[in-house]
């Protein structure tokens, strides 16, 4: 079975996979206007930095056709208000202000009227989503070549197909592997608070029958003393311009672990991904999220009502501590500050 797909653009409206019933139910949501796309990142509705910059970038299109501006000025002025509300919605993922940036450049620079500027903002977004699936798909092949067969592969979080518009970032490499007649065993953390590991990694790598063992966070050390780790494969929300990454929540921890361990720590992402204005990690905004998320699963409260939680989004794990950082356009190694560099200006 394949996974369904995240997002899709239907008759002017955006239809998205509502990620927070999974495994139970498939339920799909429709946005008509940009703020229903704003709210519906925000909830975690959908979820994953690279499918919230489709969904950011389908916002400013849905924008675009619901404004009622007559003219050019009127118009830009909806797009700019609109592009700051979602910006706001999840600081720290890149790829998201990314997407925004894309289509209002896309809006600055187009030649032609109103009208025809709406449609060509529809067509941009399609093209990031498209775009999308196609660097991932690229970027699977380039990093399933460091996987060999029988590993045991650690992952954290979701970065497959659920976090993307379809095949994913890291786990886009398994998928690679396992196409290729490699047979990889996958150990996905459950990912506390919000259990992304446990209901949608090992939901998508059961879908398609690929080997899953689900594991609490706090038994991966144990998994890599006893030998049934060789990798850690995790996404990327923000990379420095140092390597620094800015991941899930625990991920810092998890290299910590493997780099005592002396298991490889890899970081898939897209090249959209690397964010050379932030110099260290030090300077990625971290998104703190509601407590209540911590003191209660699956809606249920299982913490004392009266006690305060803490629930930073994201950690950042120092460039030290990673082996190499798998892109679509190749593979970068230390000393990532100088690959990083090289790499950007060979692109540009």
């Amino acid at each position: 079975m394949e996974v369904p797909r995240t997002i899709r653009w239907m008759d002017g409206k955006v239809i998205l996979l509502d990620q927070r019933k999974l495994p139970h139910k498939e339920v799909y949501i429709t946005c008509q206007d940009y703020r229903q796309i704003a709210r519906r990142i925000k909830d975690m509705t959908v979820r994953g930095a690279p499918l919230i910059g489709v969904a950011a970038a389908m916002g400013i299109a849905l924008a675009a056709l619901r404004s009622r501006a007559t003219d050019r000025k009127g118009l830009m002025e909806d797009l700019r208000k609109a592009s700051e509300i979602l910006k706001a919605t999840r600081p720290t993922a890149v790829n998201l202000s990314w997407a925004v940036d894309r289509m209002l450049t896309k809006a600055q620079t187009f030649q032609g009227d109103v009208e025809a500027l709406r449609k060509s903002l529809v067509q941009e977004a399609l093209a990031i989503a498209e775009e999308d699936e196609k660097t991932n798909r690229v970027l699977g092949d380039v990093g399933e070549g460091l996987l060999e067969d029988g590993d045991g592969i650690l992952t954290y979080c979701n970065a497959g197909a659920l976090a993307t518009a379809g095949w994913g970032t890291a786990l886009g490499i398994i998928r690679s592997a396992v196409r290729r007649g490699k047979r990889i065993n996958v150990y996905a953390c459950e990912t506390r608070p919000l259990l992304q590991g446990s209901r949608l990694t090992a939901y998508e790598l059961t879908l398609e029958g690929i080997s899953v063992k689900l594991i609490t966070d706090n038994a991966a050390a144990y998994c890599m003393r006893t030998g049934l780790i060789q990798k850690v494969l995790v996404g990327a929300d923000r990379i420095a311009a140092n390597g620094d990454v800015a991941n899930k929540i625990g991920t810092y921890a998890l290299a910590i672990l493997a780099k005592h361990h002396g298991i490889p720590f890899y970081v898939a992402a897209p090249i959209s991904t690397i964010d050379i204005s932030k110099p260290s990690g030090a300077s990625i905004p971290i998104e703190m999220r509601d407590g209540r998320e911590v003191k209660g699963i699956a809606g249920r409260r299982i913490a004392p009502e009266a006690v305060e939680a803490l629930n930073p989004a994201f950690d950042v794990t120092p460039s030290e501590l990673i082996t190499a950082i798998i892109t679509e356009k190749g593979i970068l190694s230390p000393p990532f500050e100088e690959s990083i560099r090289m790499f950007l200006e060979n692109q540009s």
